[in-house]
């Protein structure tokens, strides 16, 4: 048995797979208020990249029972990693990598800076497309039907940034990537959501629920917890909306991975095929699953599916490693693994605690922004990916260890 047991006075058990990492007292506090509600199933297991988040803890995995808690999925619906493998190897790449990073910068919208900021006269308006490219109209496309009709219910989700920024990647912990494989194979990786629409559906749902539970839930430890149940007035919406802003970060990812195919391309005069191994996972969404016998909706917040065989990938933090891993189905997990390496301070902590010249030596090697404004995202922020990989050992296999050469970030 690879993980801890809390057990959670009125509440259901907690299983944690934090052996060797860290975990804050107010994350833990988090997780045995989520273990206390009444529609939680069996227990809920905890990766060890779990870290304090805003309602629910980050890094958790929650079955619910004919319901489903909207802050526990969050507002970055669908959030999850991009990853292809190319017949390029690392002698395929240039000397100098500053080129290949614009001209990702340029292919794909990136962060929010404002206008005077905006590096390597990148075509971009605050993370968006000015003039979304064939590939952007073509997702969306697929989306905006079903979009339309949310809309007709919910009037104020017309008015958000939609079909703008289909193929673009925001900010903060947000990235694509090139990297090399322990044979030197040349992959891109990406980390994206479903952006301004997946956050203006998030945050509508959050609030009903809210509202919901004012009415029927009278004892919540903690007011971000409010659930909706099958049969209330806003479950087969939220069911609907959510599962639409999940489809649309997969295919926001689809579009960024082409994108960024034809930055390498326009760099790299060489013919390459690319997609060899490619995997395409959220670690932020909520999905219908049978796990011991019973359907329930599977909540992860900061965690991947890993089912036996499937593929899925961990990243490290900027400078470090990262995986592609082959889940081993761990019915006591609910068949997932971490996201990543967790935070282990906030961004506002970070940016007090560590210097550019900190960021400098930590992302040595690393075509990257080395900059005040992305001091938060600073390897030493994040929790060891070893340790983090040794402490799931049970859940998955590393398939592949890659390290980024460049990093793009928002």
């Amino acid at each position: 048995m690879n993980y801890q047991q809390l057990e959670v006075e009125g509440g259901v058990p907690v299983k944690m797979w934090t052996n060797g990492v860290p975990i804050e007292e107010s994350a833990q506090r988090q997780l045995e208020n989520t273990a206390k509600l009444p529609v939680v199933f069996s227990h809920v297991a905890v990766m060890p990249d779990v870290h304090y988040g805003i309602g629910a803890t980050i890094g958790s995995v929650v079955p619910t029972l004919k319901a489903i808690i909207p802050a526990a999925v969050g507002v970055d619906i669908g959030c999850g990693m991009m990853a292809c493998k190319t017949t390029l190897v690392a002698a395929d790449l240039p000397d100098n990598l500053g080129p290949l990073r614009t001209e990702i910068e340029k292919a794909v919208p990136h962060g929010s800076a404002p206008k005077q900021f905006r590096r390597h006269g990148s075509n971009r308006e605050v993370g968006a497309w000015t003039n979304p490219p064939v590939t952007a109209d073509t997702a969306w496309a697929q989306l905006v039907e079903e979009f339309d009709a949310i809309c007709q219910d919910y009037p104020r989700l017309k008015n958000t940034n939609n079909h703008r920024h289909m193929g673009t990647l925001g900010g903060g912990n947000h990235f694509v990537e090139v990297c090399l494989d322990e044979a030197g194979s040349v992959w891109i990786m990406l980390h994206s959501g479903s952006r301004g629409v997946g956050g203006a559906i998030g945050n509508l749902f959050i609030e009903l629920a809210k509202k919901d539970a004012e009415q029927h839930q009278r004892n919540l430890p903690d007011q971000d917890l409010a659930y909706l149940e099958e049969g209330s007035q806003y479950f087969g919406d939220y069911v609907r909306g959510v599962g639409w802003a999940q489809k649309f970060a997969r295919l926001n990812r689809e579009v960024m991975m082409q994108a960024a195919i034809g930055a390498l391309r326009k760099v790299i005069s060489k013919p390459f095929e690319t997609h060899l191994e490619a995997v395409n996972c959220h670690h932020n969404y909520v999905q219908k699953e049978n796990h011991f016998g019973q359907d329930v909706y599977v909540t992860r917040k900061g965690a991947v599916s890993a089912k036996a065989g499937e593929l899925g990938i961990i990243p490290g933090s900027m400078g470090a490693k990262s995986f592609i891993v082959r889940g081993k189905g761990n019915p006591e997990s609910f068949q997932s693994c971490s996201h990543g390496a967790g935070r282990t301070m906030s961004r506002t902590k970070a940016k007090k605690l560590f210097t550019v010249e900190d960021q400098v030596r930590a992302t040595e090697g690393v075509e990257c922004r080395k900059d005040a404004d992305v001091i938060d995202e600073i390897p030493m922020a994040y929790k060891d990916i070893d340790a983090v990989m040794a402490a799931q050992s049970d859940l998955v296999e590393v398939v592949y260890t890659l390290k980024q050469v460049v990093c793009v970030k928002g």
